[in-house]
């Protein structure tokens, strides 16, 4: 194992913690994946992410199988169609975090801008997210609908489920996935107020200074 392979698993499982901890994901929900030079590390099969082990991470190849650490999370193909997705892709991170999460269940959530642009830090480190259709948890269904729309948006939300993010590095997704969480959180305490959304050109100011 390299140095820098063992310097990511450390990070991974620091990470996890931090965001089981702050109740970002609870019980065994949720799953990390991080790309390696050969391959990706996954969260195990029904794994805490407040308990990781760097040791007991599954190691996949470049294809997504298995090669070595514990069974990987089921959510594999949600994972790896962000991956060829995005190519710059570096880190993959799925919460079921509560006010994202309740986002992706409400009926009137926009499927095109499930995030409406109400602060600036949810358009310069996460930018559009669309809602994508029902699928089941681990379900090979949802290959198709992230193909559709991850090449051009960082994060989806996944219909009654919960969000996805990427980022150009593993903890670039984990600071995107908080972002987008707490902007979840400001958008349901704003729901029967009278928001004052950022207009069109200062969304499309702000994304430009967004490495995509």
């Amino acid at each position: 194992m390299t140095l820098g392979e063992q310097r990511l698993r450390d990070e991974f499982c620091r990470w996890g913690e931090s965001l089981f901890m702050r109740g970002y994901t609870a019980g065994s929900s949720g799953n990390l994946s991080a790309r390696l030079a050969d391959g990706f590390l996954v969260t195990p099969t029904n794994s805490c992410l407040g308990y990781l082990e760097p040791g007991r991470l599954s190691k996949l190849d470049a294809q997504g199988a298995a090669v070595s650490g514990d069974a990987p999370t089921k959510e594999i193909p949600l994972h790896m169609a962000f991956y060829e997705a995005r190519p710059q892709a570096a880190g993959v991170v799925h919460l079921h975090s509560t006010y994202a999460t309740a986002l992706s269940c409400l009926e009137d959530t926009d499927p095109e801008d499930a995030i409406p642009p109400i602060t600036p830090y949810v358009v310069m480190r996460v930018g559009r997210v669309p809602l994508l259709p029902y699928t089941h948890p681990g379900s090979a269904d949802v290959r198709p609908l992230v193909l559709a729309k991850a090449p051009n948006h960082a994060a989806v939300l996944l219909a009654n489920h919960g969000p996805v993010v990427s980022g150009r590095s593993f903890r670039d997704a984990v600071f995107a996935a908080e972002e987008l969480e707490e902007t979840a959180k400001l958008v349901l305490l704003t729901r029967q107020l009278a928001v004052r959304r950022l207009d069109a050109q200062t969304v499309a100011e702000l994304d430009q200074r967004r490495q995509k």
